[in-house]
């Protein structure tokens, strides 16, 4: 029963080598080292095919990490009518729907990911997060 599987298998081997190739490795298979080339030959496949998939893995996250990304931060927001609009001038006050000392809001592309504080950073703007959305949350947003 075992004599007659390995020759399937060296059989199947045969078919699937290359007609060009002149070399004897399939040709000098007996069906005692048959389980010994079969072990062999998946190894060999099963080496290629976890290096492919390490180099694509790698290709993808690569390609992920080279998009770029639009990030804003809200301070609050209103509506005004064209009327209102035309009449601005320097000086002029906006008001906002935020009450002072309530979270600014953090936008990847639109999208809410997080909220936190204003801060001065080296004389400039920044904010300090101080709610973020998952991980899992994050990416179903950016799908949205």
């Amino acid at each position: 029963m075992a004599d007659e599987l390995f020759e399937q298998i060296k059989n199947k081997l045969k078919d699937e080598a290359d007609p060009r190739d002149t070399s004897e490795e399939f040709n000098n298979i007996s069906s005692d080292n048959t389980q010994d080339a079969f072990s062999e030959q998946q190894e060999k496949s099963s080496v290629k095919s976890d290096k492919k998939k390490k180099v694509k893995k790698v290709s993808d996250i690569d390609f992920i990490l080279d998009i770029p990304l639009k990030i804003s931060v809200e301070l609050g927001r209103t509506k005004l009518l064209i009327n209102d609009l035309l009449k601005l001038n320097q000086g002029s006050v906006i008001e906002l729907n935020k009450l002072p000392g309530e979270p600014l809001e953090v936008f990847v592309n639109n999208k809410l990911v997080a909220k936190g504080e204003a801060v001065v950073v080296n004389e400039k703007l920044g904010v300090r997060l101080i709610d973020i959305i998952t991980p899992n949350g994050r990416v179903k947003k950016l799908g949205e």
